[in-house]
């Protein structure tokens, strides 16, 4: 037998003075933690499969349980540290890649947290946002660089294709597979009554969907999976996947156990086999190949539905926008380098992209340099946490925000990174039906509309101190952001003065 060098991450303490060995525990965890000695009569756990989901902990009747993280440690080394050392143990064991979920947990800069918002006092009066009329409706997609007039005089609205949401805010592609068909529906039904949009990810719509597809972006990724007419002719949008934040310049890859019954039918494959989708489009090679599959998309829905095309924030990101809003694109949404994912490669996650704060003001820079800004309107994405950071990525440059990671904590994740296994205690990122059945779509549903709803709220508020009452005037307004603790160069990619200038 060999020696297990991995002592347990977290430890399940358990007040036996409290326990009633009820046995909800048992019932709850997916991960088989909790067992029943039925001849002593109490609760066991094993640590070593503790994944710290806090379902137990969350559904203890007597609150006779807790997480923690485990005091066993290593000796301390600079250079090699505890959690590395733990990882060569594992693919030494293993033989194997390292697989990851969520977004990169390191402590790396986050530049949202550096960046100040400014507040109107006297001469440029704050607004009262209960009181005033305060506009967060935006439409995104190309505009015309000039109001133009017929010869009667009248206003000539023959513009491309847009997409009207209610605030700046749409939930970010998650596949069905990757995430359950509970946490979609509840996706689709909350964007539908905020009137804002949810992504299908790269997994194909579901037929019970399709009714929600005013409000729907489908997906169309190297894969192909699920994509046919009616699916692209479903959705309010199509997108097309290049790369995410959480792995840049690698494809996708569902396991064939999460490929079961109507994952298998919407994706097109059969049951059980994995779904992998290739790096690269084996179709598109140069800004000239997206531009023919962009007019393809376009000519399949008759010119009447916008085409997103989706990026990773990598270090060439405004170059690559550049080309990407002279291929006929509508929209370019780009994920940093914190982006939630399913599945992806530890190395790549941790390692691979940048922040989504430089790579937005890159890419709105240099499309205002070259006088191209107008044609197309610039989503982003990857650790949007909250409405400041939404109002932030909108003075920066952005047009909208994308946001999943937050959504899903909406739903109950309780970020324990193992999306993976399929075993989400919480039905979330889960295709098992016992596991499914525990998101309510009701609940779910209404849980993402109370929390883009306080958003919106916050957003009206943060706008009116500023003394700006649309989401048109913040857009691209730097000047109502400050940095602090940033350097010169960080400053000067962001395109903002310090604090006190």
């Amino acid at each position: 037998m060999s020696v297990e060098f991995l002592y347990p991450e977290f430890e399940v303490i358990r007040n036996d003075n409290r326990c009633i060995a009820c046995r909800v525990c048992e019932r709850q965890c997916a991960n088989v933690v909790h067992s029943y000695d039925s001849d002593n009569g109490i609760m066991l756990s094993d640590e070593t499969k503790c994944v710290n989901c806090q379902r137990c902990v969350s559904l203890c009747p007597t609150r006779a349980l807790k997480i923690v993280k485990s005091d066993c440690t290593l000796r301390e080394n600079a250079n090699w540290k505890d959690a590395t050392i733990k990882e060569i143990y594992k693919q030494a064991n293993s033989g194997g890649v390292l697989l990851s979920s969520m977004g990169n947990p390191n402590p790396l800069p986050v530049y949202w947290d550096k960046i100040l918002i400014n507040a109107s006092q006297v001469t440029n009066p704050p607004i009262d946002p209960l009181r005033e009329p305060m506009e967060t409706k935006v439409f995104l997609g190309k505009k015309p660089e000039m109001i133009s007039r017929d010869e009667n005089g009248k206003i000539k609205c023959d513009i491309s294709p847009q997409l009207e949401l209610s605030m700046p805010i749409m939930f970010s592609a998650m596949s069905y597979g990757s995430i359950s068909y509970n946490a979609h529906e509840s996706l689709a039904r909350a964007a539908t009554e905020l009137g804002i949009l949810y992504n299908t990810g790269e997994g194909g719509l579901h037929e019970d969907f399709y009714c929600y597809g005013e409000n729907t972006i489908v997906q169309v990724a190297s894969g192909r999976f699920g994509v046919y007419k009616d699916y692209l002719e479903a959705g309010a949008a199509v997108e097309i996947k290049m790369g995410q934040g959480a792995k840049p310049g690698i494809g996708g890859h569902l396991p064939g156990t999460k490929i079961v019954g109507d994952v298998s039918r919407t994706r097109m494959i059969p049951e059980g086999s994995d779904a992998i989708s290739p790096a690269p489009h084996h179709d598109i090679y140069s800004i000239e190949d997206l531009r023919q599959l962009v007019l393809s998309l376009k000519e399949a829905t008759e010119y009447k539905k916008p085409v997103i095309v989706k990026v990773a924030a990598v270090h060439n990101i405004a170059a690559i926008a550049s080309g990407i809003a002279r291929s006929g694109a509508d929209i370019i949404a780009i994920d940093g380098f914190r982006g939630g994912t399913g599945a992806a490669p530890t190395r790549i996650r941790d390692n691979v992209g940048i922040p989504i704060e430089l790579a937005l003001a890159s890419v709105d820079q240099r499309l205002r340099d070259e006088g191209i800004r107008n044609n197309v309107s610039l989503v982003v994405g990857g650790s949007i946490r909250s409405a400041s950071d939404v109002v932030k990525a909108i003075a920066l440059g952005a047009d909208a925000c994308y946001v999943a990671t937050a959504a899903v904590l909406a739903l109950g994740c309780h970020l324990c990174r193992t999306c993976q296994s399929g075993k989400c205690n919480w039905g979330i990122a889960t295709q098992r039906p016992e596991l499914v059945k525990r998101l309510n779509p009701d609940i779910g549903s209404k849980r993402l509309v109370n929390l883009m709803t306080a958003w919106r709220h916050e957003i009206k508020e943060l706008m009116g101190g500023m003394g700006i009452n649309s989401i048109e005037s913040l857009r691209g307004n730097r000047l109502m952001l400050r940095g602090i603790g940033l350097n010169e160069k960080e400053l000067q990619i962001l395109g903002i003065s310090h604090a006190g200038e």
